[in-house]
C-alpha cells in the first residue's frame, strides 16, 4: 500500500493515486473496446464505462 505522496507541501491521499491510475488504464483500454464493438452490446455504454472504471479501482486497491 502506498503511503501519503507530498506534492508541493501538500499530502495526497492514496486513493486519488489510484483513482488516476484506474483512469489512466480505462483511458487505454478505451481503444480495445472500441475494436470491440463495445458499445453495440450495452443499451447505456458511458454506464458501463464507469462501471469497468469502479472494477478497475476495486482492483488496484485490493491488489496493491
Amino acid at each position: 500500500m502506498f503511503h501519503e505522496l507530498t506534492i508541493g507541501g501538500v499530502l495526497v491521499s492514496p486513493f486519488v493515486i489510484y483513482a488516476a491510475a484506474a483512469l489512466a488504464i480505462l483511458l487505454a483500454l478505451r481503444p480495445l473496446l472500441r475494436l470491440l464493438r463495445f458499445e453495440r452490446v450495452f443499451a447505456n455504454p458511458p454506464l458501463a464505462e464507469a462501471g469497468i472504471y469502479v472494477c478497475i479501482l476495486a482492483l488496484l486497491i485490493v491488489l496493491v
